[in-house]
């Protein structure tokens, strides 16, 4: 998660993009709480490969979220941009034992425990247009024969969702610096599916690990409508709502998230909104939309938008993209 999130511009000029909220929580800590709970064993560790610029209080939040799940947390950097295989393995301390390797720019919904004897498995996802990711191709006895990146002509329906896991981390560590060591790049960087196909060449055996919905988090659209998903299996849960939450004459069409200390006055929130805490929504309405933390919203009509910490909308509808500290007055 060490990238710089340009398609989510601006909302990444102050937050790393797996920590911008959905449904109440960073992007990242649904991530790893929905692997932890498909992975049928316990986690020990939770490494996290970021910037150095991402600062000591990213790190201290992403370290809490690894304990909230019993494991310990750990942080590596990622100072230049060279690719997949390069970025795992700056945390190669943490690739022993079984492993499980995450983008952080993706939710995912699964209904299975995942097979930790299998030696590899390959989280896909089926979708109509495969033409724009990787795709696996899929033997007669159930492994992936062929990975193909974003193929022109119809190989597989069957997408890579950017999950995998390695039942010995060890040996992914080895392929791994073998691409470094022999300088061996596609496109100026070191990747992942270079490794995986040198695996496979050696008999190593990866299963596809299909999921029932996969929710992308890589820009504003796609966020607003991975928001509404995540509230969509939330709904009438207690998380969903904050505390000293106060509601002046408003109408909430669920299901929202409330997080703490909002007011809502003469306002319809909803129905897929999520607002973060210290909020104000005053003579508005606000549908299928994420405000951050500390917004006010003022005789506006949003929706379908991202408004970013601290920042102020009055007397504007519209589909909004608005960073942190910002002000749109109409």
């Amino acid at each position: 998660m060490a990238g710089k999130g340009k398609r989510m511009r601006p909302h990444t000029l102050t937050t790393a993009k797996p920590l911008i909220p959905v449904g109440g929580k960073p992007v990242v800590q649904r991530l790893v709480e929905d692997i932890t709970r498909v992975c049928g064993e316990k986690v020990t560790e939770i490494a996290y490969v970021i910037h150095p610029s991402f600062g000591k209080e990213v790190e201290a939040n992403l370290i809490k979220v690894a304990e909230g799940q019993g494991a310990k947390g750990s942080i590596y950097y990622q100072e230049e941009a060279l690719g997949t295989a390069h970025a795992i393995m700056c945390a190669k301390e943490a690739l022993h034992g079984k492993t499980v390797v995450a983008f952080a720019d993706t939710l995912f919904k699964a209904d299975f425990v995942m097979d930790t004897t299998r030696e590899g498995v390959i989280w896909v996802q089926q979708i109509p247009d495969p033409s724009q990711f990787g795709v696996v191709k899929i033997g007669a006895d159930g492994n992936i024969t062929d990975f193909v990146e974003k193929p022109k002509d119809f190989v597989s329906d069957l997408a890579i969702i950017g999950i995998y896991y390695f039942k010995d981390g060890d040996n992914l560590r080895n392929e791994l610096q073998y691409l470094l060591d022999n300088d061996i790049r596609e496109k100026g960087e070191y990747q992942l599916t270079n490794a995986l196909e040198n695996m496979k060449a050696k008999g190593l055996k990866f299963y596809p690990g299909q999921v029932t919905e996969w929710l992308d988090c890589g820009n504003k659209n796609a966020t607003v409508y991975t928001n509404q998903r995540v509230l969509e299996f939330d709904k009438g849960k207690p998380a969903l709502r904050g505390k000293n939450i106060t509601n002046n004459h408003s109408v909430i069409i669920e299901p929202c998230y409330i997080g703490d200390n909002v007011v809502l006055n003469n306002s319809v929130v909803g129905p897929h909104v999520s607002i973060g805490a210290n909020s104000t929504v005053t003579n508005s309405v606000v549908t299928d939309s994420i405000l951050q933390t500390d917004v006010k919203i003022t005789s506006a009509v949003i929706t379908k938008s991202m408004v970013g910490t601290g920042a102020e909308v009055t007397g504007k509808a519209a589909d909004l993209s608005v960073s942190d500290y910002s002000q749109v007055i109409a």
